[in-house]
């Protein structure tokens, strides 16, 4: 251990004699912070073993007679320096041929909070930390089953992080499981920091703009996901845990969707459908509008547009790239700056700027006001990974408008819905319920862009396996029936 971890201030390391007669030679090793209650328990252990003859202390270590349910005991030196790599407590007895490791708290991290990137207006506030057990206790405090199995992985071969993957035994896709870890075992790596290492090493379509895993920082969804039979991936030192397999209309999906009426939740979903369409065409559309095809536009408004762009010295898609430019600045800048001043440079900075810009005729009022638009559409999809690809689209779609006008429009939804219709997630289409709605017998339409009522939600989806497909039924006996 001395060899392992010379130089090393933050191990602690101590050599102390046990036995009635102090002839029990014994080495603990522990790094500094990572010592909580269990420190304390040794104490008591070594304390007993000071009272004890060497054949006592030897006996009781062979039968596992420490007071501590959680002792863990190592063959070799390295599984001995991993498990001290862990946050625990290693112990070395002279005359014993394995290592005591004795559970602790941990390495220190964040405590459980609120998800900032998942908000919704009903339903738990607790989100992920940085602990991948505390992480899996919060999923586990919302499933209490048997059922649910926690399979750990170690990735980096230098970080040596934990990974868990978490499923429901009875509910999950035969071979999925099986599939995600061949995938985590195909690759070698140093380190694994976060969860978002994983996803872009396991992806299948690496090329593609629209995330083939889920993430959420929130543990009712990852419970959730479970209960539709879909597996969830976290990593320690990371907050955000990966779903899978997903679709395009997950993404649209929120939390407090099934926490609310039926009504408002169709109306969230297709106001978040319409969104995800504008934040990807609408500056496009407006090229392709006022530079080929201005002969749709009433005449009124025509002549509203071409007087708000007189003295405007650049073509509408120099205006359109200046403004949209500066938007993803803005955004850039309103992320990075540090708490209340972040959120004050985005909304300060973008009033300032439109407007001076407009006063300074480098644009006219109307790209401003598309370029707002298509940012608002763009914060209404649920997922931030999932908004990311649109507006990378967004460019794509200016370029073929400014050239081609509204045929280069229809080429670029072309292009993107056969992309999307060659897209799966671990075999499982990517534009499901779109297409392939009748593998579960249509039952996933009545989850898709209006949500019926929760009592006729009987059915798990397609992620499920066949036989575990109903998820809802009317005890007997009862009156009211679910159909």
């Amino acid at each position: 251990m001395e060899k392992y971890f010379h130089d090393c201030a933050d191990m602690k390391k101590k050599k102390m004699k046990l036995g009635i007669d102090r002839d029990v030679d014994c080495y603990l090793t522990y790094i500094e912070v990572s010592v909580g209650m269990g420190y304390s328990e040794l104490g008591r252990v070594l304390e007993e073993f000071s009272k004890s003859t060497r054949k006592e202390i030897l006996q009781r270590l062979e039968e596992n007679a420490l007071c501590i349910s959680d002792a863990v005991f190592f063959e070799t030196i390295e599984e001995a320096v991993d498990g001290l790599l862990t946050g625990e407590t290693i112990l070395f007895v002279d005359g014993f041929t394995k290592v005591v490791k004795i559970p602790d708290e941990g390495y220190p991290g964040i405590g459980i909070g609120e998800a900032d990137s998942e908000k919704v207006i009903r339903g738990s506030n607790e989100g992920l930390c940085d602990s991948v057990k505390q992480n899996a206790a919060l999923i586990r405090k919302r499933i209490r089953s048997s059922k649910v199995k926690v399979r750990e992985i170690k990735a980096g071969c230098r970080s040596k992080t934990n990974v868990y993957v978490m499923y429901i035994e009875d509910i999950v896709h035969p071979g999925l499981v099986e599939e995600i870890e061949q995938r985590l075992d195909s690759f070698e790596i140093d380190g694994v920091l976060d969860s978002g290492v994983l996803e872009q090493l396991s992806e299948e379509k690496w090329y593609s703009p629209f995330p083939q895993f889920q993430t959420t920082e929130r543990p009712d969804r990852a419970a959730m996901s479970l209960l539709e039979g879909r597996a969830v991936v976290m990593s320690d030192n990371s907050p955000v845990a990966l779903i899978l397999p997903t679709d395009y209309n997950s993404f649209i999906k929120t939390s407090d969707d099934y926490y609310n009426r039926f009504e408002i939740a169709t109306l969230g979903r297709m106001l978040r459908y319409v969104a995800s369409f504008f934040a990807m065409t609408l500056p496009g559309f407006y090229l392709a509008v006022i530079n080929f095809h201005t002969q749709i536009l009433p005449t009124t408004l025509l002549l509203s547009f071409a007087e708000a762009r007189q003295g405007v010295p650049f073509p509408a898609v120099v205006e359109v790239l200046l403004m949209e430019l500066s938007f993803e600045l803005l955004r850039e800048a309103g992320v990075r700056l540090p708490g209340a001043m972040g959120n004050t440079i985005g909304i300060v900075g973008g009033l300032i700027i439109g407007q001076a810009a407009v006063e300074a005729n480098l644009v006219s009022p109307i790209v401003v006001i598309v370029v707002s638009f298509t940012a608002l559409c763009s914060f209404a999809i649920p997922n931030e990974e999932f908004a990311t690809a649109f507006r990378l689209l967004k460019f794509f779609f200016i370029l073929l408008c400014a050239t081609l006008g509204y045929f280069g429009l229809l080429l670029g939804l072309l292009a993107v819905l056969i992309h999307l219709s060659h897209l799966k997630s671990f075999g499982i289409p990517y534009l499901m319920p779109f297409v392939g709605a009748d593998l579960n017998d249509y039952e996933d339409e009545r989850d898709f862009l209006w949500r019926w009522p929760i009592w006729q939600l009987r059915k798990r989806p397609i992620y499920a396996r066949r036989m575990q497909r109903t998820k809802l039924r009317a005890k007997k006996n009862q009156s009211r029936k679910i159909k």
